[in-house]
């Protein structure tokens, strides 16, 4: 057993052959189970059994590649890497795109030469761009390790008072100015941001500096760093539409321009949004490295139909965002207290149902009740996991967070199937009339009710190495900086895809039923009315109008239990999509809030019910059947 665990947990070494082909510019390599395309532009994909994957390979002496295509490679794997040993100084390794893996990676270039760091920074970011997308630790390591080379570059830079140097890095430029022993006479410094291609020119923003700022500086130390960005995808947090070119303004060494008495000016060109919705503007922003949220504090804009004016007091990245018209913080607090009021209520509400559904339940009950406290279950889970979804956000470890929002997902998509499968069994109690006899019913109901949202849950977590879709989700107040943070999905575009599909396809379904339901009660309500005005002809009487009215309200009352049991109260979600519509959200949230309440209601309703018919079948000598559908 201990040699076993030993073999186990040292490297193990294998033999195999790396294989290289030249074709086209290309570079194709194929070893055991990988597979990596150097393409002539400097992409080069890997895929190690079809998972992303960073390759490497050092060469220290000439190798034949056409007389001898492949080489035998002693194959060692590691924890983190597999190495492949070709000959004594060649070799490769293959690293999987972890964050376990690629962070140690990204701070180690610190100790390589800045140019070289910076390029081989950008070779990891295009080789794991999922990883480098979605993972907040990755991407701000990014960050903080590039704004380090950038320092150190301007560093090295020999410039002589008045002078400038540009450094083409890949996908990013950048200019460095000499201001130090300059005698500075004008109130403002017109400086050049780098320019990246030719094409985009009308987007290099214009920039003034105000000397005064300089003045704070030492006069060695006032070397200016100025970085256009070929691409912004690594100051994307939060799903930002980025509506200019990301500026970088950076001062050599730990000084930083802040709390300018006059502000530095920046003049972007925008290419305007032609189909920008009434609640969209632009607005200029700077990313606080602190905690890594783009913010618009210290910055004034002005906006023209061809420009955007960003006067900021401070030197960081900037840019110019669209913003999409949030929540105002009045009727944020307001929603806010309404949810935690309605959903405490329907919370403690649904623990009642629960307990009188145990303590007061017989053989005999209907399924329907089942169904009906199966669905609140659901909701007490929502309601309690909504309840802590700002508390997680505070609490440490951050795999509590994780669970919060994971448990909410998971009892939110519970309540959806639970709406659902109360559409269907009014479908078939009330619709089919047929014959049909189902075993272990509620059995297989609650497998679907619970296990389909569990599997969903289950694959989203399980995909934590791959992509993190549940964690910290930061709420933004429309006329304040603030923001609420709280446990949920992380992925808009995940949000989106599964849950508003999964919600319209049953939103769908039940809506038909309903209309359907809603249909028959009226045509049954004219029946019941046209024989008992026959009846009451016959007898000499009239129906009064209270009467009518009465049913009237009564079938209208039905309907409206049927829509709040089926959950298409939620369907005004779509209403309130694309706009901020102030009724609809107010509408969604004390209808939504308050399901829990309602549905207790319903099914004390429906047991009262139950328990008259049971009583008046026991007065009976012949008990009538009220459904043609059997279950078991």
């Amino acid at each position: 057993m201990v040699p076993l665990l030993l073999l186990m947990l040292l490297p193990t070494s294998l033999a195999d052959q790396v294989c290289l082909n030249i074709s086209d510019s290309n570079i194709t390599i194929t070893m055991n189970n990988t597979n990596i395309l150097d393409e002539a532009p400097g992409y080069v994909t890997c895929l190690k059994d079809t998972f992303p994957c960073l390759f490497q390979c050092t060469f220290n002496e000439k190798l034949d590649i056409l007389s001898q295509p492949c080489f035998d490679a002693n194959v060692t794997i590691h924890d983190t890497r597999v190495e492949y040993s070709m000959t004594q100084n060649s070799n490769c390794s293959v690293y999987l795109c972890k964050n376990i893996t690629i962070l140690p990676m990204i701070h180690s270039l610190a100790s390589q030469d800045s140019e070289t760091g910076m390029m081989q920074l950008f070779y990891m970011r295009d080789s794991c761009p999922d990883l480098f997308s979605s993972d907040h630790e990755v991407k701000t390591a990014f960050i903080s390790e590039e704004r380090k080379m950038i320092h150190n570059i301007m560093g090295k830079s020999q410039l002589e008072t008045g002078g400038s140097i540009n450094y083409e890095l890949k996908d990013l430029s950048l200019n460095v100015l000499n201001f130090s022993g300059a005698e500075l006479t004008d109130s403002e410094i017109k400086i050049v941001a780098p320019q990246l291609l030719p094409q985009n020119t009308s987007f290099i923003p214009d920039i003034w500096l105000p000397a005064d700022a300089l003045d704070t500086l030492p006069k060695e130390k006032r070397i200016i760093g100025l970085v256009s960005y070929m691409q912004h995808s690594q100051f994307k947090f939060k799903q930002e539409e980025i509506s200019s070119m990301v500026l970088r303004i950076e001062v050599l060494g730990e000084h930083r321009l802040q709390n300018l008495k006059k502000p530095i000016k920046m003049t972007f060109r925008i290419a305007l949004h032609t189909a920008m919705a009434n609640d969209s503007w632009l607005q200029c922003h700077y990313l606080d490295e602190s905690d890594w949220h783009w913010k618009s504090d210290g910055c004034e804009t002005n906006d023209t139909q061809t420009h955007i004016t960003c006067n900021c007091n401070h030197a960081t990245p900037f840019a110019v965002l669209l913003m999409r018209g949030p929540i105002s913080e009045i009727h944020w607090k307001i929603l806010s207290n309404i949810s935690y009021i309605g959903c405490g209520l329907s919370a403690f509400f649904t623990a009642f149902s629960l307990v009188l559904y145990v303590f007061g339940r017989n053989q005999k009950m209907d399924y329907s009740i089942s169904i009906h406290v199966s669905l609140s279950g659901a909701l007490l889970l929502l309601n309690t996991t909504f309840l802590l979804t700002e508390w997680g956000a505070t609490v440490e470890p951050a795999w509590v967070c994780v669970f919060v929002a994971a448990l909410m997902h998971y009892s939110l998509l519970c309540c959806f199937t639970w709406m659902a499968i109360e559409a269907l069994h009014l479908y078939l109690l009330l619709i089919k009339v047929f014959n049909t006899y189902f075993k272990h019913y509620m059995v297989k109901l609650s497998l679907a009710g619970w296990g389909i949202p569990g599997v969903i849950v289950a694959v989203s977590v399980g995909m934590k190495d791959f992509k993190q879709f549940y964690g910290h989700t930061e709420m933004t107040m429309a006329d304040t900086n603030q923001t609420n943070t709280i446990c949920w999905i992380t992925d808009d575009s995940y949000f989106y895809s599964l849950n508003l599909v999964y919600f319209t396809l049953i939103f769908i379904f039940n809506s038909g039923i309903l209309l359907v339901v809603a249909s028959n009660i009226c045509k049954m309500k004219q029946v019941f009315r046209s024989t008992s005005k026959l009846g009451a002809e016959a007898q000499g009487k009239t129906l009064r109008g209270s009467e009518k009215f009465n049913d009237s309200c009564r079938s209208s009352l039905i309907v409206m239990g049927l829509t709040c049991l089926m959950g298409t109260t939620w369907g005004l979600a779509f209403l309130g999509s694309g706009y901020i519509n102030y009724p609809i959200l107010y509408l969604f949230c004390i209808l939504n809030s308050a399901q829990g309440f309602f549905i207790f209601l319903w099914i004390c309703l429906s047991a009262k019910k139950q328990r008259k018919r049971r009583m008046e079948d026991r007065l009976s000598s012949t008990p009538v059947k009220t459904s043609a559908v059997k279950f078991d």
